[in-house]
């Protein structure tokens, strides 16, 4: 999930040159930009992706020695068809440590017609992530179930968790020291111009997701006068990058937690859980508490369960299967339906041993998590006692940064006036990246517009089937049209309704598949 801290520089968000890199980089990455082979396309088209093509770009480990050893990132293509091109059009899932290949297709092919078919439209797996090398995979089997629970209620429980991320961090620091020092954000946003300039183009366009707004905003600020157009859509804060923007996450993904019981309890015909929200929640801990004692079939203890249900606070669709899950347990114990589910939502996320560790390793990096223990001890407990469904497990996931082996940096002031107008999206419920980070950067990035669903949950919300947020990135990116308002939203699309009980005849129980969604993933 995410993230915040206490800064590098100053008491507040660092400047850019401060945040620019490894200690000994330069303060000026648009003076470094590394020199870059064209990249070679060749086919590599899938059925629903007929035009689609691959390639790899060398780029610099260290940008501050463009000459010294070099990584490889993984990227994809599908080319503009129009007589006329608006040149590249970077696309990212978020992450951090999210895989950008397939990203390009289903952009190209959820945009209009008319208006992808001016771009080149690009995806990329960021340094350390997927197909790019070296993939970083620091603890393989460290996400194996049964985990122990994550509310540290005995010192027992404390310490077993607390081995658990120090002996990640120890790992990642033994198998991939000569990297760590060079996977974090504003490497990353070098590569990018590193593309940029491979491909040959004097600007980029941009579109990214959750913690690809982040990214879009930091290539904004190095690199201002190569930005053609930008949408950020569910947008990280960053001023809490990253470890007070993980507290402000668990008040966020408890209310959506709540949501979920509230439309259960709407849904009683289907569900018979009863028409009183509080006390559904409270048998969903009866749940919780169960499965503490008894994992569901040896492999789903209380943690496993709060992975399960994490996706629901990412994306109301999940709803209906988590509520038939829950509900066959509270109605005669069944495990199995259980089961399934974390098969299908929680074991996405913690089989995702490379991802984790990218995530790690950018988080860890860029910020300056506190190193003594009892300040997340304190900090949690507290954001528990108001938001108990997922600050621990949050915690412990991000722990492994309070015994990072990397120097931190501090975030990135992405505070911009010298840009063209940057589009934004955001929902006013997001659990992943809460309302005021939107606001946060609307305020910051100066001409920008700031487009809201009102009343919207889920996160990721363009080419979702949102038509009227659709047609201000259609005219955006077709023409640079954005809205104006005289506020301090400039355009508001009211949610689509929430989902319906699954049908009885419906067969398939599985909902993690090609959507946004699924390619978005979860934790950010």
């Amino acid at each position: 999930m995410n993230h915040r801290a206490a800064v590098l520089c100053a008491a507040v968000v660092v400047a850019a040159a401060c945040a620019a890199g490894p200690a000994g980089a330069s303060p000026s990455p648009a003076a470094r930009a590394a020199p870059a082979a064209e990249p070679a396309w060749k086919a590599c088209a899938t059925a629903d992706r007929p035009t689609l093509q691959c390639a790899s770009l060398k780029v610099p480990l260290d940008h501050a020695d463009p000459g010294g050893e070099q990584i490889t990132l993984a990227l994809s293509r599908v080319p503009h068809t129009a007589k006329t091109s608006q040149g590249p059009l970077l696309v990212n899932p978020g992450g951090p440590g999210g895989r950008g290949l397939s990203l390009a297709g289903f952009v190209a092919s959820a945009l209009p017609e008319a208006v992808a078919s001016q771009y080149d439209i690009i995806g990329f797996d960021p340094r350390g992530v997927g197909a790019s090398t070296p993939a970083l995979d620091c603890r393989p089997g460290h996400f194996a179930t049964v985990r122990p629970d994550s509310v540290p209620s005995d010192e027992e429980i404390e310490q077993a968790n607390l081995a658990r991320a120090r002996s990640f961090a120890e790992a990642c620091a033994e198998k991939h020291a000569r990297v760590l020092p060079y996977i974090d954000t504003t490497s990353t946003v070098r590569d990018m111009d590193a593309i940029r300039a491979a491909l040959g183009a004097p600007k980029i366009s941009y579109f990214g997701y959750s913690y690809g707004t982040y990214l879009g905003a930091v290539y904004a600020k190095l690199y201002p006068e190569r930005v053609r157009r930008m949408v950020l859509d569910s947008i990280v804060d960053p001023t809490g990058v990253w470890y007070e923007d993980n507290l402000t996450q668990d008040l966020a993904f408890d209310e959506r937690h709540r949501a979920l019981m509230a439309w259960i309890a709407k849904n009683d015909k289907a569900y018979g859980l009863g028409t009183d929200p509080a006390r559904i929640e409270a048998r969903w801990y009866e749940m919780r508490a169960a499965l503490a004692k008894e994992p569901a079939d040896g492999r789903v203890g209380a943690s496993e369960l709060e992975d399960t249900f994490l996706p629901g606070g990412y994306y109301n669709g999940y709803w209906p299967y988590l509520a038939e899950a829950f509900a066959a347990w509270a109605k005669s114990g069944e495990t199995a339906p259980l089961v399934k589910a974390y098969e299908n939502f929680g074991a996405v996320d913690a089989s995702g041993d490379n991802g984790y560790s990218v995530y790690t390793s950018v988080q860890c990096r860029d910020a300056q998590w506190p190193r003594d223990w009892d300040e997340w001890r304190t900090d949690n407990w507290s954001a528990y006692a108001k938001a108990p469904f997922m600050t621990w497990n949050n915690a412990w996931y991000n722990a492994p940064c309070a015994f990072w082996p990397t120097e931190r940096l501090g975030p990135v002031d992405i505070t911009n006036g010298e840009l063209p107008p940057v589009l934004l999206f955001q929902a006013t419920n997001d659990a992943a990246t809460p309302y005021e980070g939107g606001a946060v950067v609307h305020s910051l990035l100066r001409d920008s517009s700031l487009v809201v669903e009102r009343g919207g949950g889920n996160h990721g919300i363009t080419l979702s089937g949102n038509s009227c947020l659709d047609t201000y990135l259609a005219e955006y990116l077709g023409d640079g049209t954005v809205p104006r308002g005289t506020g301090s939203v400039d355009a508001e699309c009211a949610a689509l309704p929430d989902p319906k009980p699954l049908d009885a005849k419906v067969g398939s129980r599985t909902a993690h598949g090609t959507t946004l969604h699924g390619m978005l993933g979860f934790r950010g």
